[in-house]
């Protein structure tokens, strides 16, 4: 029976194993396609979470692993899982898609790393003075991406920082890019996560190429992006010292 051949087919296209994490291929894969994180690595410079499924999801466990037969209830929540992990994959591969090195899906909506390039300077006391962000150092010209939709409210000269572009996202958070070469957005413009909004630049009160990013919360309160970043899928890494400023 038809019925008996779909239902066969779920599990097989959701590859499930007890526990395991998947994860988008990312821009090389199509949008339905998934890996497992815990057994198969990521593809270089490229990650993006989907989301986690095993057979203790809820809308999963009914399913048996010794037939092929389910009710009609538990194939149609099973479906309803598959067609969210592709719509899903599917938005992720459209935030990567200028090129941003990561990107991940919180609270119905797309995040990305702002830009590529070496973890130089974290949050925090440095030089007897708070820094109030951190860098990601690389050459001239490497793109910065917006790390969510937002509207741009500063592009243009900054003190200290040269040049910076701000954007203003839902729920009144403030993301900042600063020391850029190049603006390639304007005022009151609307980006999209992922899209590039400017150069990677050396300009300003800076000892090297690289990008110094904030995050303000909606009072205007400087937070330490690395948990923000985190908490949204969004991973930087590395070991840093003061090499950027």
């Amino acid at each position: 029976m038809a019925t008996g051949a779909t239902v066969a087919a779920v599990p097989n296209l959701l590859n499930l194993q007890p526990e395991a994490e998947y994860q988008n291929i990312s821009r090389a894969a199509n949008a339905a396609a998934l890996i497992q994180s815990t057994s198969a690595p990521e593809l270089p410079g490229h990650s993006a979470v989907v989301g986690r499924y095993s057979r203790e999801t809820p809308e999963l466990s009914a399913m048996d692993d010794d037939t092929d037969v389910a009710d009609v209830e538990s194939l149609t929540k099973a479906v309803k899982v598959g067609e969210q992990l592709a719509k899903n994959a599917l938005r992720i591969r459209s935030a990567l898609a200028g090129g941003a090195p990561q990107a991940s899906i919180f609270n119905g909506q797309e995040f990305v790393k702002p830009t590529t390039g070496v973890f130089t300077s974290g949050f925090g006391g440095r030089w007897g003075v708070t820094h109030y962000g951190i860098d990601l150092a690389n050459k001239i010209g490497t793109p910065i991406y917006a790390v969510t939709d937002g509207t741009i409210i500063s592009s243009g000269p900054a003190s200290g920082f040269g040049l910076w572009v701000r954007i203003l996202h839902p729920g009144g958070w403030i993301s900042v890019y600063g020391h850029i070469n190049r603006s390639l957005v304007h005022l009151g413009q609307k980006v999209k996560a992922g899209q590039q909004i400017a150069e990677m630049g050396n300009r300003g009160q800076s000892t090297g190429p690289h990008l110094h990013f904030e995050i303000w919360d909606p009072s205007g309160k400087k937070l330490n992006p690395l948990p923000w970043l985190a908490a949204r899928g969004i991973r930087v890494t590395g070991n840093p010292g003061v090499g950027a400023d």
